[in-house]
């Protein structure tokens, strides 16, 4: 056996394999050998044909050791636009410029076509013949990818097989708000992604690590100011029990960024703040009008009422119907408080106005006017129960008197006469008392004084009064000797006092009012301001 031979035929054979072995790829597989002189378009079928590329496969890279890695995504977002937030429905819009950024080694190019510098550019069509990281916005309530003809895609693949993929998109977000100092309000709301399939095992999202969120530089909203924002990363733990990730469990990567907006409240003050505190002052007027005129001074409590109560409503529409009070809430509280207060004022003046007993007073300041105003009775019947006692004496010795003229027990030789309220002056009781005291005692059984003081008439002296009772009393008390001291104990001793008319009474009630109501209402601005303000 010639061995030569043999090992020559074996060396023609291995010459032979490669150009065979590429005749069979090129019946399945398209070669990729002189890529500088293919199209784009050609290049790319070749990358990602089924033989060398699987888009349902994500890339796969190992690490030194062997171990196999997830894919790093980095994303940017550009905001454009955003519009206010809707605080009934607790949400807001942004329109905005997403992109991500990764790496599949599969689609290197740059050792099949190395003139071939520039990046393969492409839209929609393009990016959907890739694999693709499937990230969604977590707290959407609806999203669309903007476009007219097409969508508003763009697909980039560099030589050294860097995809990136920005695309526009709009989108509703919900925005969780907290309106407990509405409208004096400062709200955070966040944009929320996260990877729906892949887990941190997977694939893991990155912010770029420089200006990871910009703003358009006329980017304005009209109620609110963008204070700052501010990007997060983290990884979310989802389980079975949620089906936060569809039917996966584990922990997922997720980005998100926030914006802290603060409330215009231009628009409040001069709308809804200043119209009320005028509503609330208008109410005030009804104080210079007189207690009796009830017309007008009802008319304008109720019109005051009703006016702040559209005006409150009309704001109170664009609100959620929240379980807590929100500052607009003791707003509206405090100035409905005040606006009642003027119309329950006005009743207690009127009902006083209508008064027909005068009431006795003994000093003139507010404590005393309120007390004898708010029990006046309570002194009547003390006075009125001492006169009875006067009275039954008196009868007492007239019915002795006639018993001893010869009178039998049952019989009544006096009349009960209800004497008419006079107005005695001093003098005149002691000249009366001179010629006839016991005529003058029959005489001055009641007596009444009425007075004034300041505007509603000059001050005058009750004592007459209490000079009466005194000289009653004597004569009482000659008759009946034991009981001396009885009566006297009963009697009321209204030396000093003074008498105000109900009408006196109602407008000193209406002049206290016209600064009481002001002051506290100021004072309860003060205490609002400053718990919005410095709280």
């Amino acid at each position: 056996m010639d061995w030569s031979l043999l090992i020559k035929i074996l060396l023609n054979s291995l010459t032979l394999m490669p150009t065979v072995l590429a005749g069979t790829m090129d019946e399945g597989c398209p070669t990729l050998a002189d890529g500088d002189s293919l199209s784009q378009t050609q290049l790319l079928d070749k990358l990602t044909h089924g033989c060398r590329y699987d888009r349902l496969e994500r890339p796969v890279t190992f690490s030194e050791s062997g171990q196999r890695l997830p894919v790093d995504v980095y994303m940017r977002a550009y905001i454009y636009f955003m519009q206010n937030l809707e605080a009934h429905d607790l949400q807001f819009k942004i329109y905005a410029l997403l992109q991500l950024r990764y790496l599949d080694p599969r689609l290197n190019f740059r050792g099949v076509s190395p003139k071939r510098k520039q990046p393969i550019l492409g839209e929609q069509q393009l990016r959907d013949s890739l694999w693709m990281p499937h990230i969604f916005l977590a707290n959407e309530r609806d999203s669309s990818i903007l476009g007219l003809t097409e969508k508003d895609i763009l697909t980039s693949i560099s030589p050294d097989g860097t995809v990136i993929v920005s695309s526009r998109i709009k989108a509703t977000l919900y925005c969780w708000l907290d309106l407990k100092k509405f409208p004096f309000d400062e709200q955070q709301c966040s944009t929320v992604l996260e990877s729906w399939m892949y887990n941190t095992s997977e694939l893991v999202l990155h912010w770029e690590q420089k200006r990871p969120i910009t703003y358009d530089p006329a980017l304005h909203l009209t109620e609110f100011v963008l204070q700052r924002s501010w990007s997060n990363e983290t990884v979310i733990n989802a389980d079975l029990s949620d089906l936060r990730h569809g039917a996966f469990a584990g922990n997922y990567s997720s980005l998100s960024f926030k914006v802290h907006l603060t409330r215009v409240v231009g628009f409040y003050l001069m709308d809804y703040f200043l119209p009320s505190m005028l509503i609330v002052a208008i109410s005030w007027v009804s104080f210079w009008l007189q207690a009796d005129q009830a017309p007008p001074r009802i008319t304008l409590g109720t019109s005051t009422l009703l006016t702040f109560i559209t005006l409150a409503s009309a704001q109170g529409k664009t609100l959620p119907k929240v379980s807590y009070i929100k500052v607009s809430e003791v707003w509206f509280l405090g100035c409905t408080i005040f606006i009642f207060g003027s119309m329950v004022e006005f009743a207690f003046v009127n009902t006083i106005w209508r008064r027909k007993n005068s009431v006795p007073v003994k000093k003139l300041n507010s404590k005393h006017i309120l007390k004898s105003t708010l029990s006046p009775n309570l002194l009547r019947r003390r006075s009125s129960h001492a006169r009875s006692r006067s009275f039954s004496g008196t009868a007492l010795q007239r019915a002795g008197d006639s018993a001893s003229l010869g009178g039998g027990p049952g019989f009544n030789n006096y009349l009960t006469v209800n004497l008419p309220i006079t107005t005695i002056k001093e003098d005149q009781v002691l000249s009366q008392q001179q010629e006839n005291p016991r005529s003058t005692h029959q005489k001055l059984d009641v007596t009444f004084v009425e007075s004034a003081f300041g505007q509603m008439g000059a001050a005058r002296s009750i004592g007459t009064l209490s000079a009466a009772s005194t000289t009653t009393q004597g004569c009482t008390n000659n008759n009946h000797p034991d009981r001396n001291g009885a009566d006297t104990a009963e009697e009321i001793d209204l030396s000093g006092w003074t008498t105000l008319t109900p009408q006196e009474i109602a407008m000193w009630i209406d002049s206290r009012a016209r600064f009481v109501f002001p002051l506290a209402f100021l004072v309860f601005n003060l205490f609002f301001w400053t718990f919005v303000y410095c709280i």
